[in-house]
């Protein structure tokens, strides 16, 4: 891949156009040349902030051009050769190099990272983002490639500003879009990254972001009512005149004469800025008599000629003119909605290019109330709050509009494909992720309200494998903000309210887990919904169930309970598990609802239990007073003749045999051992009796 560097001089405005490969570009940004025109500007560049000034050498540093591979044509003007598929995302005002460090750090966490390094200024960070098109190739045509590095700059400050610590620096997705050459000495380059798979679009994202809304109306009517079409306006405007032309007149009844109504009626219609015809046709509409049309228009035409004054008095009264006027403003300054998986209300502003929503917490609220004051809105805290908490402000649910927008389906199997990634021995894996992830799935879906997906993959081998990589891959970048690998068994009612928060749970180093939280594991597993008291909240209410759970252990020995060993799928992972790989993930999710929609079944059935309950004995934690019974008993045959022992008795003579003290509350944690080692019992008045063989020492 090359990449474009360009040297300009203002002056006589001549360029000097070259192209340099990445990995010899990269070892370039390492160490500055003589000149230290680098150095230089940023340590005069505090000085230069808040001046006229420019920094004299500016014009021997080159910009880098990612996007594209540019020549000159015969003209001598400059065409694209090749598009690149680099987004540049770049993170501005910052502290200094320590800042531009974290930054990078961050962004190394994402494997479709191609590159990331500090700006020529040292207070600026810039990340190259690799893109491809599902066929692993990149568009061709200048149209379609202008749409494709469009949408692919939107899909990059989605998924990268969660996990940066500062704000990105919105701008116009631009082919063009460039930066100072600059020094680093560790940039961060990945030639192997991962593309964002992104199939081509057909048309600019569809957003009121991408251009400015005209702040002024030309129209009066507009300008009166904001917000509304004009025949809406006009239609409000109207009913609200004749309410004071009603109010004016004491006694007036419909059937009366109509002239000392048209009077005070054609007034306030004048002062309101409504049109002469547009006044005289909604009064023959409340007040159609025949021959009472020329009467209404004669009577209005004569004084509209008479008034003065036009649209200078809306027929509003204050309280209705500041709600229309509050939410005008909102839908023109910003777009908001309310996350229902969250429970947070999200909004951007619409005056520039903002293409990720934020929390509007209290600050938030207070600035938007401070701006509408400034624009001659008079409102309070409270009508902000209002208007914010009502049904003005649509509901938003991230994974139902994710789903719902991935497509048709190929017909290529990629669920499958994706099991595949992981090496094992199991050679059922495949269709039990594809059961678990369909379930997973129909679960985001909400289709089975009545079962929650209550089997989880547990993936287990060394440290290095890239298990956690590969829990955190299944997750599409926008929806990664539902992934998490931190959930507190201890506190059962965070635990639980996590059910609702989160989209896919992995719970990490399950080793670690202690007997009695996988109990608690379970339960949650197999819970379809939550009933949680909200916090600050006064009542009970049922939470929706989003999560489905999914584990990573470096041990073997993780079951402790045998009897819930069916809910979950132990894989032992014998390689590392192949990662960088590009996944389209619209395509693999349109899959899943393809099937779903089809019927295909999503839960484990009978046998596939039995699979899972067979293949799991290898993981399943080994009691010791278990393996104390097996060095002196064994399980006699049918024909066999042995002792009829019960628990306790064969608890006895264990406790004889060892100089360990036994304790006694074990018994029935020891007969449900025995009935899993599938020992031949009966029924007797003493109790279940066990057919045993002594081993002899």
């Amino acid at each position: 891949m090359k990449i474009t560097l360009i040297r300009e001089e203002r002056e006589s405005g001549k360029e000097a156009v070259s192209t340099q490969e990445t990995d010899m570009l990269m070892e370039k940004l390492k160490t500055e040349n003589k000149t230290g025109y680098i150095t230089e500007l940023r340590s005069i560049i505090p000085h230069l902030k808040g001046t006229n000034a420019r920094y004299e050498h500016i014009d021997r540093l080159p910009r880098l051009y990612p996007a594209v591979e540019m020549t000159r044509a015969k003209a001598g003007e400059r065409r694209i050769k090749t598009y690149n598929g680099l987004v540049q995302l770049e993170v501005n005002n910052l502290a200094g190099v320590a800042e531009a460090e974290l930054v990078k750090q961050q962004a190394a966490l994402l494997p479709q990272t191609f590159a990331a390094f500090c700006g020529s200024s040292g207070r600026s960070a810039k990340i190259w983002v690799r893109f491809t098109l599902p066929d692993g190739g990149l568009p061709k045509n200048e149209d379609d490639i202008a749409l494709f590095h469009a949408h692919a700059y939107r899909l990059a400050v989605k998924c990268y500003q969660p996990l940066l610590p500062f704000p990105i620096t919105l701008q116009a997705p631009s082919l063009l879009q460039s930066c100072r050459m600059t020094v680093d000495e560790q940039p961060y380059y990945s030639p192997t990254a991962v593309a964002f798979c992104l199939e081509q679009p057909c048309a600019l994202p569809s957003e009121d972001n991408y251009r400015q809304r005209k702040q002024q109306e030309s129209n009066p009517l507009l300008r009166m009512t904001p917000g509304y079409e004009v025949a809406d306006t006009c239609n409000l405007l109207f009913e609200a005149a004749l309410d004071r032309a009603f109010r004016d007149l004491d006694n007036w009844r419909r059937g009366d004469d109509l002239r000392p109504l048209l009077s005070r009626l054609a007034e306030h219609c004048f002062k309101a800025g409504i049109p002469e015809e547009e006044a005289v046709r909604q009064t023959l509409m409340h007040y159609y008599r025949e021959a009472d049309e020329p009467l209404v228009r004669l009577t209005l035409h004569n004084l509209y000629g008479e008034l003065k004054g036009f649209g200078t008095r809306s027929s509003l009264n204050k309280d209705q003119e500041t709600a229309f006027r509050l939410e005008e403003f909102m839908k023109r300054r910003y777009e908001f909605r309310y996350n229902t998986v969250l429970g947070d209300l999200e909004y951007r502003q619409r005056d520039s290019i903002h293409f990720y929503f934020q929390p509007a917490d209290q600050r938030v609220r207070s600035s938007i109330a401070m701006k509408a004051l400034k624009e001659g809105v008079r409102v309070w805290d409270r009508d902000i709050t209002r208007f914010l908490s009502s049904d003005y402000v649509p509901l938003y649910n991230p994974i139902e509009e994710y789903l719902y927008n991935t497509g048709r389906w190929d017909g290529k199997d990629r669920i499958r494909a994706l099991a595949d990634l992981v090496p094992c021995h199991n050679p059922h894996w495949r269709e039990l992720f594809y059961r678990w992830f369909l379930g997973m799935v129909a679960h985001w879906r909400g289709i089975d309200k009545q079962h929650g997906n209550n089997t989880s993959p547990l993936l287990v081998g060394p440290q290095g494998y890239r298990k956690s990589t590969f829990c955190r891959i299944l997750l599409p970048p926008e929806l990664r903000f539902g992934y998490t690998d931190s959930i507190d068994f201890k506190s059962k009612q965070e635990a639980e309210r996590s059910l609702g928060r989160f989209f896919l749970i992995n719970i990490d180093e399950f080793d670690q887990i202690n007997a009695n939280q996988q109990g608690f594991l379970k339960h949650l597993l197999q819970k379809p919904v939550a009933n949680l008291r909200k916090p600050y909240g006064t009542t009970i209410q049922e939470m929706r169930r989003y999560a489905s759970f999914i584990g990573t252990s470096n041990l073997k020995d993780l079951l402790t309970d045998p009897s819930g060993s069916r809910r979950f799928i132990c894989i032992e992972v014998t390689g590392p598990i192949q990662t960088n790989v590009t996944i389209n993930y619209h395509q693999l999710y349109a899959q899943a609802m393809h099937d779903i929609m089809k019927g295909e079944r999503y839960w484990l059935d009978d046998t596939d239990e039995a699979i899972v309950k067979e293949y799991n004995r290898e993981f399943e934690r080994v009691d010791p007073l278990e393996e104390l019974f097996l060095c002196h008993f064994r399980g006699a045959e049918e024909s066999e003749e042995g002792e009829w022992l019960t628990a306790m008795q064969i608890f006895n003579d264990l406790q004889q045999k060892t100089r360990d003290k036994l304790a006694i509350n074990r018994i029935a944690a020891f007969g449900r051992t025995l009935r899993k080692l599938d020992i031949l019992n009966k029924k007797s008045n003493r109790g279940t009796l066990y057919h045993l063989v002594r081993i002899e020492e």
